[in-house]
């Protein structure tokens, strides 16, 4: 991994950065489900609507955004607060460098701070690997410890095939009898979270 590897929060600024890694994806890929590349600035309000509650993570490597990863609700009810859904996504020309595995690394360790106690993964999955879509993220996410608990099959369409979704989900720890409130990203300390951006790349 390159020793310039820095990881902030994403700001609203950093939107026409980010779309220049999202966009391949939604283009040239089945990756994601999504067939229109957002604007600038509907991907800027999804980033403040993001920080509103969890982190969103940029990675940037001699000052060069390379991937970026965030969580958000697994499910709106309360009884869901203590589960988040995970994404990522890393530019191409970086991808197996480790910068995945480090923004993930510092997005638990952020989301332990907020007591979340599961993450899950909606991921893309074929039977059959093709131009638009691999196994490689399903891969990816087994080897950082989460588990497949399922797959729906045929339930995305795009590039005029079907598409399976398989879930994954990794516990950051065993769930106690009685869960301490979930506490919102923007009232978590400030030097914790400067603390733990410092660790990138340990």
């Amino acid at each position: 991994m390159n020793d310039a590897l820095t990881i902030r929060m994403a700001a609203a600024e950093d939107a026409p950065a980010l779309l220049d890694i999202y966009r391949p994806y939604v283009e040239h890929t089945a990756i994601t489900f999504e067939y229109k590349v957002p604007s600038i600035e509907e991907f800027a309000a999804r980033i403040l609507h993001t920080l509103q509650r969890y982190p969103f993570l940029i990675a940037l490597c001699g000052g060069k955004a390379v991937g970026y990863a965030y969580a958000s609700p697994f499910k709106e009810r309360a009884a869901y607060d203590w589960a988040v859904e995970t994404s990522i996504y890393i530019q191409e020309a970086y991808s197996g460098h480790g910068y995945g595995k480090a923004l993930y690394d510092i997005l638990e360790r952020l989301l332990t701070a907020q007591n979340i106690l599961n993450l899950n993964a909606c991921i893309a999955y074929t039977a059959h690997a093709d131009e638009y879509l691999d196994n490689h993220s399903a891969d990816f996410h087994a080897h950082l410890g989460y588990h497949p608990v399922g797959t729906f099959h045929k339930c995305g369409y795009k590039f005029g095939r079907w598409y399976d979704m398989s879930w994954a989900e990794k516990l950051l720890c065993d769930p106690p009898e009685t869960p301490a409130p979930v506490i919102p990203f923007p009232q978590l300390d400030k030097a914790l979270v400067a603390e733990i951006l410092l660790r990138a790349g340990e």
